[in-house]
């Protein structure tokens, strides 16, 4: 066990806790500026640059982010038995940078066209009158794209008269996109899943190890430390999509790497700030970290499969039933709800084989905390696909009529809530932890839950108020946005130091990675959600806004629904869950 940072540097402390938490705290900042601005940017690229249809954006989008939560699983394992934390991180940190200069390489964008009744026709996008407008070429004639309520797609004439009806189905959009920059693409992003795995689960461990056991500092601590990742991403959340709007999306992916390349720089040369903490493990043999670089580049090939698999495998038909359902998933799918109905049994049993009671109990508790968090991850984790679309579409952007924002900048709301409410978190935390009232950490994870479908209830009752346009005003959704921040905060950094509290210490960094595996299969149960609240789209436009709107107000009422009884049922549970855990606070 790491001796507490703050008795190996003379007492001195930083904001009361051991004063590398800066120097992490900064680190992590750095890396999610990179994260996140690239994040804000990806799924309006897919959409709105490739042209990929809404079921193929919130699919790629979500198995995309499902991958980077699952790579910390192997990541952590690594970390623990040869790397340690330390060279893992900086491994990492290269990865994702290279990553993402690699996205800057963006190609033509797509160019769109449709195939009306098996007869191909060039589609063009944006007029004098509005610039979202979508037109089918037809000889000399511009015919406006008019989606409808029915699903039949109706072609108008200069003067609005209708020069075509399309029966449902007759109608397909689709677009010229060159395969060498899709593969570019994929491939950005494969170094950038990769890199994800090494960095994020240690990191964090590092954090935890600058507590001792027992340390009540360790939850407010965490929440600092997690403070750190929105202050990163506040900013990035801005200026990235800035620079893709004003410049190009290159010059947006670009300063995501920058960001990147800083956090690598901060852990590189820490000047001994981090001696001591996330060194190797004694392993008594022979360095085999070059061994496990060269294995991480070569597992690239497997991740880009997975990426094309993603994007090709056909959508189950309906009434195939749950088997059919599975057998239809792509690899992706099977792999990710294969690892975590296989991990997490096998590590309950190995617990109750080599930990005593006490311990398997803590580790149980662990496991049904994290099943659960899989619920919150999947509903909050709407913000970078189907609410991002939401606020493309549907969304007034306009602030106060005095200017108006990207779609892409709207997940800037998430960042500045969690860098205003965290310290009043940590305050309330401690405060109510010195009153022996603070809420245990089951509580902690109902309320989060009950809070993410309060959220989406919220947009849902504002999409009762939308103008004749068919969009929401911009402060319904950052209402939204400032409740699931709210959630997030009783959660997530909640989370992380409850993996290292209960965990059985020779696997903490195996555990921390479990965390990131329930964390990714709720990513890619995300983008199945969105995919329900996919629109028909030509050119990267919506064909009829009003289904747009009825199609989302749908969805995030059945989820925010959902995920309220659930939350209220983790509530109940709680008092057994914490038993389990043995007084851990």
């Amino acid at each position: 066990m790491a001796t507490p940072a703050a008795d190996t540097q003379g007492g001195k402390t930083w904001f009361g806790h051991p004063p590398q938490l800066a120097r992490l705290f900064t680190t992590e900042a750095m890396e999610r500026f990179g994260f996140y601005g690239m994040r804000a940017l990806l799924t309006l690229y897919l959409a709105n640059y490739f042209l990929f249809s809404d079921q193929t954006t919130n699919g790629l989008y979500g198995g995309f982010t499902a991958l980077v939560y699952l790579t910390p699983l192997i990541g952590g394992l690594l970390a623990d038995r040869y790397l340690g934390s330390k060279r893992s991180v900086k491994f990492g940190a290269v990865l994702m940078a290279l990553g993402y200069f690699i996205l800057c390489f963006e190609g033509g964008a797509a160019k769109p066209y449709a195939t009306i009744e098996g007869a191909r026709y060039e589609v063009v996008v944006g007029s004098a009158s509005d610039a979202k407008q979508q037109y089918v070429i037809d000889g000399d004639r511009h015919l406006a794209i008019k989606g409808q309520e029915d699903g039949t797609i109706q072609l108008l004439a200069e003067d609005g008269a209708v020069a075509r009806t399309i029966g449902k189905g007759g109608f397909v959009a689709g677009a010229d996109r060159s395969e060498f920059y899709v593969l570019l693409m994929l491939i950005g992003l494969t170094f950038v899943t990769i890199g994800n795995g090494f960095f994020k689960p240690n990191i964090s461990t590092m954090v935890g190890t600058l507590y001792a056991p027992g340390d009540r500092r360790r939850d407010a601590g965490f929440t600092i430390f997690y403070m750190g990742i929105n202050l990163g991403s506040l900013f990035s959340q801005l200026l990235c999509p800035l620079l893709a709007t004003t410049v190009g999306w290159w010059a947006g992916f670009g300063l995501a790497a920058i960001g990147m390349m800083l956090s690598w720089y901060l852990i590189q040369f820490d000047h001994g700030a981090l001696d001591g903490v996330g060194e190797p493990p004694e392993t008594g043999g022979r360095d085999r970290s070059l061994l496990i670089y060269v294995g991480a580049l070569l597992a690239g090939p497997v991740v880009l499969f997975l990426f094309y698999n993603l994007m090709n495998t056909p959508h189950v038909e309906p009434g195939a039933g749950f088997l059919g359902y599975l057998a239809g998933l792509p690899l992706m799918g099977k792999l990710l709800f294969g690892t975590f109905l296989l991990s997490v049994p096998a590590i309950l049993i190995w617990s109750a084989k080599v930990g005593s009671r006490v311990e398997f109990q803590m580790m149980l508790a662990a496991m049904v905390l994290v099943v659960f968090n899989v619920v919150f991850w999947t509903l909050f984790e709407q913000a970078g696909s189907s609410l991002t679309l939401f606020a493309d579409r549907n969304t007034d952007l306009s602030v106060f009529g005095l200017f108006s924002i990207s779609a892409g900048q709207t997940q800037f709301f998430n960042a500045f809530f969690i860098v205003t409410l965290a310290p009043l978190f940590s305050m309330l935390w401690g405060a109510l932890g010195r009153r022996g009232l603070e809420p245990s950490i089951p509580v902690k994870f109902a309320i989060a839950l009950i809070g993410v479908g309060a959220g989406f209830l919220l947009l849902v009752w504002g999409t009762q108020y939308a103008d004749s346009g068919f969009k929401v005003a911009l402060w319904w959704l950052a209402g939204l946005y400032f409740v699931h921040s709210a959630a997030e905060l009783c959660i997530s950094p909640v989370g992380l130091s409850m993996i290292t509290k209960l965990s059985i210490a020779r696997v903490v960094g195996l555990m921390m990675g479990v965390w990131f595996l329930s964390i990714s299969c709720a990513q890619y149960v995300a983008g199945l959600v969105a995919q329900v609240a996919s629109v028909q789209t030509v050119g990267g436009q919506v064909t009829n806004l009003k289904v747009s709107l009825e199609t989302y107000a749908g969805v995030f009422w059945t989820i925010g629904v959902a995920a309220a009884a659930i939350g209220l049922v983790l509530l109940a549970l709680s008092p057994l869950i914490k038993k389990w855990m043995h007084g851990v606070q």
